[in-house]
């Protein structure tokens, strides 16, 4: 069983940057795959980024987002610099056992961090 929490989101203006964090519990954190997703208001939640031994990025976000990870703390972050309007959603931390960009391959869910990018 893997616990996730997410924290780091809050309100921004375009241009501005946010750090979010995913600190997870669980002995065996290194062998997860570790991505982000978001949720728009009445949008379908959708894959952003993921961390295994590679990584993969949404389009909209490459060079502008990154993901890493420290194994020894048990977290996984997204650092966003140069956020946009359209970035605002609710961001969710999860845990799978492959590099994907499918909600499906994803076991474990975190409860979600609100960002919110002005205009």
């Amino acid at each position: 069983q893997v616990q996730l929490v997410e924290s780091g989101g809050g309100l921004v203006q375009a241009g501005g940057s946010l750090r979010l964090s995913c600190a997870a519990s669980g002995r065996t954190f290194s062998t997860y795959a570790m991505g982000w997703f978001r949720q728009a208001p009445g949008k379908e939640r959708e894959f952003v980024a993921v961390i295994r031994w590679s990584t993969l990025y949404r389009d909209s976000v490459k060079g502008r987002f990154t993901i890493s990870r420290d194994n020894a703390k048990n977290t996984v972050y997204l650092q966003m610099n140069n956020l946009k309007p359209e970035d605002t959603a609710v961001y969710y931390c999860a845990a799978g056992v492959r590099l994907s960009r499918e909600q499906n391959d994803y076991n474990y869910w975190g409860q979600g961090t609100q960002v919110t990018v002005s205009s």
